[in-house]
């Protein structure tokens, strides 16, 4: 972003007053700035700089009651209502694990944190804290709901204020990701991939044989991998929704991976986005995004387990989809069903 050090502070907020309706997101993308850049202007205003510790946060949140935990990425955003609960910090991966907020915190990535007031048009404060990684994108965002305790909220933001206000912020953008070195031959990956026990063991197996993601998913052969048509998200959501099957929707991004875990009622399209809308869930994916869906088997000691995973124009995870399962159990044999019959990639039907 080599043009963002010319825009200061009060130029953010001046061009922002021209355009106050307009989503933080799509609004920092349009004056070349970050998210991050566009929240620390309003510091001494309408945000308080906070420290980005995971830790402190987590422990906090436990003692403000219900709120919305909100984690993003370019195509998905995952909204979940509910209290934060059973909080483990690790330096390296924090945990989340209640019944409607379940989050995977990966502390380094959280740069920067603000506390944000704003006035609603009914007069009500919207309430929120946002952390942001070394590049100014969101990792993690949570809003208040008016169940919200709002004295241990404003106590929360008073134990992680920082000691230094300042309304900008220096960013550094990610460099694309390169594998080092040449993947290994496909009947390595095979092997190393029908030799899982465990899903959680997928990416060090793609790092210790160099393979990018979807290069391994394309690579290893339709007994574990095939393409699905563009039409099968919908059809997916089609076929689970207002049922009692329960899935497992996963969102992530530098920062975070939330995770709903449940059935899913009202879906609706509007434009090129798909939503959920339940109680508690809230789920918005751009489809227009998607360039590449796949249905992905991977082995466990409790048998094979089915994915459903769509990719974007940079070849980059934008969501996953499993059925609901417990350790130790096999996967339901109603969620293997939808997703072995959804319909396939055909290169006939290519555009």
């Amino acid at each position: 972003m080599t043009d963002t050090a010319a825009k200061t502070a009060e130029e953010i907020r001046r061009l922002r007053a021209l355009h106050p309706q307009m989503r933080e997101r799509d609004f920092a993308r349009i004056h070349a700035i970050s998210e991050g850049q566009l929240v620390a202007a309003e510091v001494g205003r309408s945000a308080i700089r906070i420290r980005p510790d995971v830790e402190a946060v987590l422990k906090g949140l436990t003692g403000v009651g219900e709120v919305m935990a909100l984690t993003r990425n370019e195509s998905a955003v995952h909204e979940k209502i509910g209290p934060y609960e059973k909080v483990s910090f690790n330096p390296h991966a924090s945990i989340v694990l209640g019944d409607e907020i379940d989050l995977r915190i990966f502390p380094s990535r959280w740069v920067h944190g603000y506390a944000v007031e704003k006035a609603a048009e009914d007069g009500a404060i919207k309430r929120s804290l946002q952390f942001f990684d070394r590049a100014g994108n969101a990792v993690h965002k949570v809003h208040s709901r008016p169940e919200t305790d709002v004295a241990a909220w404003g106590a929360l933001v008073e134990t992680l204020r920082h000691d230094e206000q300042a309304d900008t912020i220096a960013v550094t953008p990610y460099a694309p990701v390169e594998v080092a070195g040449d993947p290994a031959s496909l009947a390595d990956l095979r092997q190393a991939w029908s030799a899982m026990t465990d899903t959680h063991q997928f990416f060090g197996m793609l790092k210790k044989l160099n393979f990018h993601r979807l290069d391994a998913v394309e690579t290893v052969g339709e007994d574990f991998a095939w393409q699905l048509d563009h039409t099968a998200v919908d059809a997916m959501f089609r076929k689970v929704a207002g049922t009692d099957l329960p899935l497992m929707a996963f969102v992530g991004n530098e920062g975070c991976i939330q995770i709903h875990s449940g059935p899913i009622s009202n879906v609706s399209a509007m434009g090129p986005w798909l939503n959920v809308l339940d109680k508690t869930f809230h789920l918005h994916l751009r489809l227009d995004h998607v360039t590449a869906a796949w249905a992905v088997r991977k082995p466990t000691k409790d048998g094979h387990v089915t994915s459903v995973e769509l990719y974007d124009e940079n070849r980059e995870l934008i969501i996953q989809f499993f059925g609901q399962r417990h350790e130790g159990v096999d996967e339901r044999v109603e969620w293997r069903a939808v997703v072995e019959q959804l319909p396939v990639f055909s290169t006939s039907n290519a555009a």
